[in-house]
């Protein structure tokens, strides 16, 4: 059935069609015909379309109870479509030749790029066309939160923004967004008027719903498919953007809802990128704003004294500024963890606090924190062999001037920055030192009893 009444000389250019199954289906479906479905305007689905006017020109795909999707294809897009007294109405563009029948008998006219959105000229100073919202998504792909992945999607488009915001002027910057899932941050960071997003996502399962929003923002949004902790950004985007890292920050920004499962092993990773400054930060000090659990983001800015101090408070702090911005509970999010997110903030340091390989300090936290109820002495002391463990913690804690009594929580970074120093010339007198593992030497210490034991068990054997 046509839909539109065509002028002299000009091409049927809609019908309306009715196909049976899943929203999903008639999405797929709509990419096998060729057909980039771009975005979705209205969703209803409970009650039917409401009649199109005939003086509108369209094709659209309509099943009860499921999605309405305007679609047109060629090189482009999908048209924004917006409801007017009740009615779904299309952008005004002019008629373009070639249109063409595929299977299925559903007519679609070919769209050119520049038609997509309408008028102004300049795309990047327009925002995202009508899109489902993040609920409806997670409903048309049939998107499920694996708890294996700690994933959480975060439904609350206020919420996101509020995110973005507090990222800082985000106005022709260049983001990197980690874990995107179905999309909610993308699009606040789309609307803030970036240059250029790039997500690298792991899960599959959302790269078409990502897809959609690429196409809604033509030239914007870049999709990696690929691991966070394995993939590299250096020459992602233009060198131009690099600057000395004494100079402000670049105007590149990290931004990401991370998993729960890869927060802290990332957030090291990042540390070390700071410390060495490649990865992100080889453009300079880049800034981030990270989703954590909140338990993590207070350990992030804890300071010395407080119950929450750990390794992460001081491999985070003498390397950046780290700010807790506000909380976001956990009921936000679906599905709803048992813990509330905290959002933190990163500005990389122009002078780190403890001027020492990123290695070294992070073996010497690391096994101070590792009693964290008893007395530093004691984690100290698994820097060294057990042959000269308590000469050397001595020695170690007379030169950096310490208090062998304070609990690790107690110490603050001027405390770990001499303790670094001494342990650093330590190593340089000792090139073993470096390399020593108390773990090891248990493991091997712990094997020469069982097979001693193995020897006496087959010596009192009774012939």
């Amino acid at each position: 059935m046509h839909l539109g009444r065509r002028e002299p000389g000009q091409q049927a250019c809609g019908t309306r069609a009715i196909l049976p199954g899943p929203a999903s289906l008639h999405f797929h479906k709509l990419l096998q015909l060729g057909c980039p479905v771009t975005a979705f305007t209205h969703i209803n689905y409970h009650s039917q379309l409401a009649p199109l006017s005939t003086k509108r020109r369209a094709c659209v795909l309509r099943a009860p109870r499921f999605p309405v999707i305007n679609v047109t294809s060629g090189t482009g897009c999908l048209r924004p479509m917006s409801r007017v007294r009740g009615r779904a109405v299309t952008s005004q563009a002019p008629p373009l030749p070639g249109a063409f029948e595929t299977p299925g008998k559903v007519r679609v006219r070919p769209a050119a790029p520049a038609e997509f959105m309408a008028a102004s000229g300049k795309v990047s100073a327009l925002r995202l066309p009508p899109l489902p919202t993040i609920r409806e998504i997670i409903k048309l792909f049939r998107l499920q939160a694996v708890k294996q992945l700690s994933q959480n999607f975060l439904l609350d488009l206020r919420l996101t923004d509020k995110i973005v915001r507090k990222a800082g002027n985000l106005t022709n910057a260049y983001v990197y967004e980690v874990g995107p899932g179905p999309g909610g941050i993308t699009r606040s960071i789309l609307n803030a008027n970036v240059a250029e997003l790039l997500v690298v996502e792991k899960d599959t399962r959302f790269i078409p719903g990502l897809q959609m929003l690429s196409d809604a923002a033509p030239g914007k949004l870049k999709i990696v498919h690929g691991d966070v902790l394995t993939f590299m950004i250096e020459k992602s985007f233009p060198a131009s953007l690099k600057t000395p890292w004494e100079d402000d920050p670049p105007n590149v920004h990290i931004i990401g809802n991370l998993p729960f499962s890869v927060s802290t092993p990332l957030i090291i990773k990042w540390l070390e990128n700071i410390s060495n400054r490649n990865g992100p930060f080889a453009y300079g000090r880049t800034q981030m704003t990270l989703t954590f659990q909140k338990e993590v983001a207070e350990r992030l800015v804890a300071t010395t004294g407080s119950k929450q101090r750990s390794r992460l408070s001081v491999m985070a702090q003498y390397l950046c500024n780290v700010k807790h911005i506000f909380t976001i509970p956990g009921q936000a999010f679906v599905p709803k963890p048992e813990v509330d997110v905290g959002v933190v903030h990163f500005t990389p340091l122009i002078q780190p606090k403890i001027e020492q390989p990123f290695k070294l300090v992070e073996k010497v936290v690391q096994n101070v924190f590792q009693f964290r109820r008893k007395y530093c002495h004691r984690g100290l002391g698994m820097l060294f062999p057990e042959a000269r463990r308590l000469e050397s913690t001595g020695k170690l804690l007379e030169l950096a001037d310490i208090d062998p009594t304070l609990r690790p929580t107690q110490l603050s970074i001027l405390h770990f920055r001499s303790l670094c120093d001494i342990y650093r010339k330590m190593c340089d007198e000792d090139q073993q030192l470096f390399g020593y593992n108390f773990r090891e030497e248990l493991k091997q210490r712990r094997d020469k009893q069982k097979k001693e034991e193995k020897e006496s068990y087959g010596l009192e054997m009774p012939l």
